[in-house]
């Protein structure tokens, strides 16, 4: 598509004029056209400009998604300020720490988190207004009141492809979370390449089912957006409310993380469900099991892509593409693909210097996508970009052809009698046990070989089997030194919000009583 993007604004700019009555958003059952979201988000401009907001000012957003944060998105955009969507799982003091840090001068907040911003609005120090996007609150006024009470009319604010668009804060394995800069020309360059691989296009059904303070929420919405595409945003992720907008939509293209594919796979309705709509989903970050990948494959019948990516990179930055989704290959699978347009891929070792393939170290990634740097941090950001590189902080190698095989964070890696053992190779062996519903695999100290193998296994209702059984059966699929030296039965793994595991919380109970965390 030949848009002429500069800031996010010209997605909606655009599409009003080329198919304004084509329908961008559906939310709860309510369509919105890009004519109306190009409306209601000079409106929300114009209401900005009126609380006082500034080019590069940050907007805070607090509620689970639906269509208003597109308006509000886009509003944003054509003022050249800058969207902060705070993770709506965090507890108010978290909350408190990114809302003042990012400077946040006004803040919309849904009617469910009202408490959290009750118990912390005398904190908040550079928050001047408040306003209620759903609910009614005595000291806020309602979103639809402040927005319509605003002319329809573009600011024309002059868009910079340098200026941060949005400011996405990262979950870090270390300290509290750090605002990832996004610039516009970040986005330009996402949704040049990217909306064409996931066969975004005008007309195409996609369903938006992450978070909006997450790249894979945000940035899949506005993808379809950019394309022209029809994109139901679903409030949160309900596993039989995804498989009856599936259905009764017809939606053909579909982001998930692995634990949502499983999750669906579990719900008892997966069985009755039309599926046949669909044509592709992307999935990442996490690898999949093999095993739940035959699985998916055979129910959602469909193309399946992987993508690797972090919030830093603007989202993906390889593709493992749908012809290389072959049961049979199991080494395939592990890989997240090769990288794509733009992007240059390199494998460091301690020393700075590049690896050979299959030799494993840390990533590091040249794009146009790389972030502008961290918020107000310009040491975190001198560490994690070095010249036009960034360190991501992942483990992994490349192989002869070019793809790259992630496997967990660096300090995910167990190192046992001097092997290094990746977590998700273990996990994909136990994973296709017909008894196991979900499986993590930590390490735990051990006199003799400084880590041992643990896995942590959730049973599928009804089924019972044993540490040993499970052990015997990942014997016939991986080596060795690779297999579980114990195991322990849970009722459920503890995930963040994207489903990935919070293997730190699972090795907590094992290690509390040692001052570091790898031996």
């Amino acid at each position: 598509m030949g848009m002429q993007m500069v800031g996010l604004a010209d997605i909606v700019r655009t599409h009003a004029i080329g198919q304004g009555a084509a329908v961008a958003l559906v939310h709860d059952g309510r369509p919105t056209t890009y004519g109306h979201l190009h409306q209601a988000s000079n409106r929300v401009a114009q209401g900005l400009i009126a609380e006082g907001i500034r080019p590069q000012s940050r907007v805070a957003h607090l509620d689970k998604s639906s269509d208003l944060f597109f308006d509000l998105l886009f509003g944003v955009s054509k003022v050249g300020a800058v969207m902060v969507s705070v993770n709506w799982r965090l507890a108010a003091p978290e909350v408190l720490h990114i809302v003042n840090d990012a400077d946040a001068e006004i803040l919309f907040v849904g009617e469910e988190f009202f408490p959290v911003i009750d118990e912390i609005r005398d904190q908040l120090r550079s928050v001047r207004e408040i306003v209620a996007l759903s609910g009614v609150h005595p000291g806020w006024e309602p979103f639809a009141r402040w927005r319509d009470r605003h002319p329809n009319i573009d600011p024309q604010h002059p868009a910079k492809a340098s200026d941060t668009a949005v400011q996405f804060y990262t979950s870090g394995t270390t300290g509290l979370p750090k605002g990832a800069e996004l610039t516009n020309s970040n986005f330009a360059s996402m949704f040049r390449y990217w909306s064409r691989s996931w066969q975004l296009e005008p007309g195409r059904r996609s369903i938006v089912c992450l978070p909006m303070f997450h790249i894979g929420g945000a940035g899949w919405g506005m993808a379809g957006l950019y394309a022209g595409a029809t994109n139901y945003v679903v409030r949160e992720f309900v596993p039989a409310q995804i498989l009856d907008i599936i259905q009764s939509h017809r939606i053909e293209v579909a982001l998930f993380v692995p634990a949502m594919i499983l999750f669906l796979l579990q719900a008892p309705q997966v069985r009755e469900t039309d599926l046949s709509s669909l044509q592709l989903i992307v999935y990442g970050a996490a690898p999949i099991p093999a095993e739940l990948l035959k699985q998916a494959m055979a129910v959602f019948g469909c193309g399946f892509q992987q993508v690797y990516g972090l919030t830093e990179t603007t989202g993906a930055i390889t593709l493992l593409p749908t012809e290389d989704h072959d049961p049979s290959n199991a080494k395939k699978l592990l890989s997240c693909g090769y990288a794509q347009k733009e992007v240059e891929l390199r494998i460091i070792g301690d020393d700075g210097r590049d690896l050979p393939p299959g030799e494993v170290g840390e990533i590091a990634v040249r794009s146009p996508q790389v972030m502008g740097g961290y918020w107000k941090l310009p040491d975190a950001t001198a560490r994690a970009v070095k010249g036009d590189w960034f360190l991501t902080g992942d483990a992994g190698y490349l192989d002869d052809e070019g793809y790259l095989y992630i496997y967990d964070r660096v300090k995910d890696m167990i190192v046992s009698g001097g092997e290094n053992i990746y977590p998700a190779e273990v996990e994909s062996a136990l994973f296709g046990h017909p008894a196991v519903a979900d499986v993590a695999v930590i390490g735990v100290p051990d006199e003799r070989w400084g880590e041992a193998v643990k896995a942590v296994v959730v049973t599928k209702p009804g089924s019972v089997v044993t540490a040993a059984e499970l052990i015997d059966w990942a014997r016939s699929r991986i080596a060795g030194y690779k297999l579980p030296k114990s195991i322990d039965f849970i009722d459920a793994l503890p995930r963040n919000p994207t489903g990935k595991i919070l293997k730190r919380e699972l090795r907590k109970a094992y290690w509390s009583d040692r001052t570091r965390q790898v031996n």
